[in-house]
């Protein structure tokens, strides 16, 4: 009898662990303070800045911060390029300022991404549609548009004639 009480209470304990929706964004976080933070860290060291819009209600935004987490080729050119910001979108703090001031990405749905150069200019918007295979993202499309807005790729000096 113990043993059945304590399967059941470990199997409601685990369900209720699964139930919960992780939580990536921040809606208490101050967006403007801490683009601004990554800006600078990534002024210095050469890269861009990545902010992933969206809100932890967001199940594509869930997907697609599992799928480059989880995917070590995606992860390592990711973090060797950008600076990563997720920056929140939700009821409890809209973040309607920095939006503005980036020129509205959310009129593409969420996840939306926004690349920033080390000096804060925004340089991309992507509309995360595009990166979409089936019921998820396609890895090999999210590693060219990784590729395509890294700071190499933007740099004159990759392109002159030798």
């Amino acid at each position: 009898m113990k043993a059945t009480i304590f399967s059941m209470m470990m199997m409601l304990f685990s369900a209720s662990v699964l139930a919960q929706k992780p939580t990536i964004y921040h809606p208490e976080a101050d967006a403007k303070t801490q683009i601004a933070a990554a800006v600078e860290k990534a002024g210095k060291t050469n890269k861009h800045v990545l902010l992933q819009i969206g809100g932890n209600w967001c199940s594509w935004c869930i997907l697609f911060d599992r799928l480059v987490n989880g995917n070590d080729t995606l992860r390592t050119f990711r973090d060797s390029n950008y600076e990563m910001l997720h920056v929140n979108y939700s009821p409890e703090n809209k973040n309607e300022d920095v939006l503005a001031g980036l020129d509205y990405p959310q009129r593409f749905g969420f996840p939306v991404f926004v690349i920033l150069d080390g000096k804060g200019k925004r340089i991309h918007t992507q509309n995360s549609a595009y990166l979409e295979k089936g019921k998820g993202h396609d890895p090999a499309k999210v590693l060219e548009f990784f590729q395509q807005w890294a700071p190499a790729s933007l740099n004159p000096a990759s392109y002159a004639k030798k």
